[in-house]
């Protein structure tokens, strides 16, 4: 019975725990794709994501651009001398073409951005990425972040 038990608990154990991509439904692999192309800061890609009717709305910023130029040009902005940027997706799951994905944005580079000049600042920042996606045309409708600005705030005085 015991090694019964310990067989099952080891072959449990040894399953991968993170599913393949391709194991994904069709609209969580167009998210992840994106938010690869996103944080690894890959413009020629994320161009083929946007349209002149897209939206990147960081409600928690009160900040909102629509249309491939204006997101691209506040993308190229925000990220400008970033060490490193990702995003830890600890959930996601979909409604239709409705993507959320729940996580930490993890990012390292200049503090001129946020007060603290001459420094390499380094954040976690908890927050839902929502993504409405056109399955037809494989492009973002609208972005919208939801980020704890808190936490960042928190994080920033300590550095």
């Amino acid at each position: 019975m015991r090694l019964q038990l310990f067989s099952l608990l080891l072959v449990f154990f040894s399953l991968p725990s993170f599913a393949n991509i391709g194991d994904m439904p069709k609209e969580q692999q167009l998210a992840v794709r994106y938010i690869k192309a996103l944080t690894s800061q890959d413009y020629a890609k994320l161009t083929s994501f946007y349209n002149r009717d897209s939206v990147f709305n960081d409600r928690t910023a009160s900040r909102k651009y629509t249309g491939k130029r204006h997101i691209l040009s506040f993308l190229k902005r925000a990220h400008k001398g970033v060490l490193e940027y990702d995003f830890n997706i600890e959930h996601m799951f979909n409604s239709g073409s409705l993507v959320i994905l729940i996580g930490n944005y993890h990012y390292r580079g200049p503090g001129e951005q946020f007060g603290k000049p001459g420094r390499i600042i380094d954040l976690a920042i908890p927050g839902v990425t929502t993504l409405n996606l056109d399955m037809t045309n494989n492009r973002v409708k609208e972005h919208q972040d939801l980020m704890d600005y808190q936490t960042m705030s928190d994080q920033l005085s300590t550095q």
